[in-house]
């Protein structure tokens, strides 16, 4: 489909008579009306619902979204819009159903969400100047010169590098000056001959950048498939020849091979003309996905995340808009990709918390995917080693088809786990149990991984004269010391002090070093280890265009013996050469203030312990613990999902917490302590207010400080909202924006499915 193809709402004919038309537009400012404005005469043939506009917007002038032809309100003063900015519309009438669902759940301005939804290479910045001249905005397109040859004869002087490469031309047909020069070297002089000699003629076309230019990819074949993976696929496959929406929990443990499913559920949907889209929760998964994807299918496949250029971003959702592309592979925002005809959405590690976006519009893109299934009457799976608790539990309550994978591929056995109480042997982060097992790892030449969820040399550092510690003067955390970088950092704002450096409060010169990250944990290895190849993967050293790929790309050549790294390597990764896997500090987020703590150690820990044992060898892994017999930590090290999934709906169930309840939460910040708490205040008496009024039963927690209370300079409180009903929610939700007025200086948000209460 190309895009004078998309579909649109006409007007009707008495607004096609009415003159001026009128429209109405959508700001993406945080306003929740939109806005009416008249189409002057040299502007009427190219406005149409589904444009972007530059309209005047009080002292401002400002891009605007238009939604629809429409009849402003009797009475209402209008103005002029001031320029059309695109060509033809951004989005279909289905997709704008879509975001208008969005913008109704989560109680958030459409305007704001059309915004989110549309890449940043081609939104405008508003401004405020004196004329009303629309500016050229967003990314340029790119185009490439082309030369191809003419029938005209060659002259007899026409000799050595220009008459090859006439010669070339006129047997490949058109040719790009980027390949020419590939192929011949500097030829610009010899082109610009040709030109001149009338046998070559140039013209120019728009050519894609493309993020993964380079990459070579082997070619790959369906794999053939285990009793209960085949039994899942055609399940998957019946629904998706049904044509009907058709939601699935895919549960494998790790190694089961749920990818092989997702490719060949995929395939099946391309053959029947039909469209896919795949959701994976991190960045550092996309490169891996993409390449299994362009080993089984040649072509049509865009990927859409945060780490693209502008550029690149834009050239791939044109792409898509183009019709050009039958898969999309990308990270959260990826659920917004103009793809038509979707047969299937997948999304893989369904579990992960990635998914929810934490700031602006606050979606969960698994539960999008959800939604966009049911509009588009699609299958959508919902894959994951350690589902979530109320996904496993929407499956038994039948509200999802419930696929199991119980078994690894070739009959692999789950790597053998022992767990290494460590509450009275902290001396060193390596217990000589894992430094024993390391040692005989690199021996055999086999692949070691060691994780611990915390980056950095050390967590912080200490004054042993009066015991105070670095802390972000912005945020209420300890600095963290980089011992490479020589510097303490601030995680959270970016906050940096040299380091070491003298104490703050006594003057102390020396301060002490305190906990543990992976680059000390790097620093041992190199230490204990000199001739081992050693590579740490955490924020610190995956930065920059292809960070993540580079790192992967060394494991999966086998040119590392030992990786360290945080979350990123605990996620879907497949390493069939490592054998070993050593998780130090087990413990290390389950006492967070929050009462998903236990299912996310779980589902980390489960993650990590499903990297080793994935290839023809036997895996083993060494679980590190202060606390062994927490049940978070002994489910995981006993593959036992089921145990765990029981364990925990009993605590859910006691507290009303989800899969029993619904949370919503309204998140206040700003730089002043004291008018924080009083707005904070003011609204639980709003709330309070409004309950009692409408008669709800909706429990109101707060305000209370957020246990990270503050955070790039700001200070913040939260209010949390818990009932047996999303209706109940809503209506207090919706009564409390119309009526909570608060200053300019607090800033309110409203987090619905709240997954971060820190």
């Amino acid at each position: 489909m190309t895009t004078t193809e998309i579909k649109h709402t006409q007007p009707n004919q008495a607004e096609t008579n009415q003159q001026p038309r009128t429209v109405e537009v959508a700001v993406p400012l945080p306003l929740d009306t939109t806005f009416h404005y008249r189409v002057p005469e040299p502007l009427a043939s190219r406005i149409q619902p589904g444009v972007r506009v530059f309209v005047p917007f009080g002292r401002r002038k400002v891009t605007a979204y238009v939604l629809r032809f429409s009849r402003p309100p009797e009475g209402q003063q209008l103005k002029d819009l001031l320029d059309v900015l695109d060509p033809e519309p951004l989005w279909t009438d289905a997709e704008l159903t879509f975001f208008q669902w969005i913008a109704d759940y989560y109680l958030h301005p459409l305007g704001e969400v059309l915004k989110t939804a549309l890449p940043s290479g081609i939104n405008l910045q508003s401004r405020s100047s004196a004329d009303g001249e629309a500016v050229s905005g967003g990314k340029k397109i790119r185009h490439e010169r082309i030369f191809s040859a003419l029938s005209a004869d060659a002259p007899a002087k026409l000799r050595g590098k220009g008459l090859d490469i006439l010669a070339f031309l006129r047997q490949s047909g058109p040719v790009s000056s980027a390949e020419l020069k590939t192929r011949f070297g500097e030829c610009s002089p010899n082109l610009r001959r040709l030109v001149e000699l009338g046998l070559v003629q140039t013209s120019d076309r728009e050519v894609y950048r493309d993020p993964f230019a380079g990459l070579i990819v082997a070619k790959d074949s369906p794999k053939s498939l285990t009793l209960h993976q085949q039994q899942a696929l055609t399940t998957i496959l019946a629904a998706v020849d049904n044509k009907q929406f058709a939601p699935f929990l895919l549960h494998g443990i790790t190694g089961s091979g749920k990818t092989e499913v997702y490719l060949q559920g995929i395939a099946h949907t391309l053959a029947a003309g039909n469209n896919a889209l795949v959701l994976v929760p991190e960045i550092s998964l996309t490169p891996q996905l993409v390449q299994r994807f362009r080993a089984r299918f040649s072509d049509g496949i865009a990927v859409l995340h945060s780490a693209l250029s502008d550029g690149e971003r834009y050239d791939e959702w044109r792409r898509i808009r183009r019709g050009e592309v039958r898969i999309v592979i990308g990270a959260r925002s990826a659920i917004f990709a103009p793809l038509e005809r979707i047969g299937i959405i997948v999304v893989d590690e369904e579990h992960e918390a990635s998914f929810k976006q934490s700031d602006g519009l606050r979606y969960n893109a698994r539960d999008l995917a959800l939604v966009r299934g049911q509009q588009e009457q699609a299958t959508v799976l919902l894959g994951s080693a350690t589902p979530l608790i109320t996904t496993r539990f929407a499956a038994q309550q039948g509200k999802l088809g419930y696929l199991s994978l119980p078994e690894r591929v070739a009959n692999r056995p789950l790597p053998a786990t022992s767990i290494i109480n460590t509450r009275m042997t902290a001396e060193s982060p390596l217990s000589p149990q894992l430094i024993e097992a390391l040692s005989e790892n690199l021996e055999r030449g086999e692949q070691s991984l060691l994780f611990l969820n915390r980056r950095g040399f050390a967590s912080w550092l200490v004054c042993p004269s009066c015991g105070a510690d670095l802390q972000c003067p912005n945020c209420s955390v300890s600095l963290t010391y980089h011992r490479q970088r020589r510097k303490s950092l601030c995680h959270y704002c970016d906050y940096q002090v040299p380091a070491p450096c003298i104490c703050p409060a006594c003057g102390e010169l020396e301060l002490k070093e305190m906990g543990v990250g992976t680059e000390r944990i790097e620093h041992e290895l190199l230490e204990r280890f000199p001739d081992a190849r050693i590579a740490r993967m955490d924020s610190d050293t995956t930065g920059g265009k292809g960070g993540h790929a580079r790192i992967l790309d060394k494991v999966g050549r086998g040119e590392v013996d030992i990786l360290v790294g945080t979350q990123m390597i605990a996620k879907g990764h497949d390493f069939p050469g490592v054998t070993l896997v050593g998780v130090l500090q087990a413990e290390g987020s389950l006492y967070l203030p929050d009462f998903r703590a236990t299912e996310r150690t779980f589902q980390v820990l489960s993650q990590v312990i499903g990297r080793a044992g994935r290839g023809e060898l036997a895996g083993r892994v060494l679980l590190q613990a202060m606390t062994p017999d927490h049940y978070g930590i002994a489910y995981a090290a006993d593959h036992d999902f089921e145990r765990f999934y029981q364990e925990e709906l009993l605590f859910r169930q006691e507290l009303n917490y989800p899969p029993y309840g619904f949370l919503a939460a309204i998140k206040l910040s700003a730089t002043s302590e004291k008018s924080l708490t009083t707005a904070a205040e003011q609204s639980a008496a709003v709330l309070r207010a409004i309950k009692s009024r409408l008669g709800l039963r909706v429990e109101i927690l707060g305000p209370a400080p957020a246990p990270l209370y503050r955070l790039r300079g700001r200070f913040r409180q939260q209010i949390l909202l818990k009932d047996a009903s999303r209706a109940a929610l809503r209506r207090l939700l919706t009564a409390y924006r119309r009526e909570q007025s608060l200053p300019a200086t607090v800033r309110a948000a409203i987090d619905i499915d709240p997954v971060d209460l820190l």
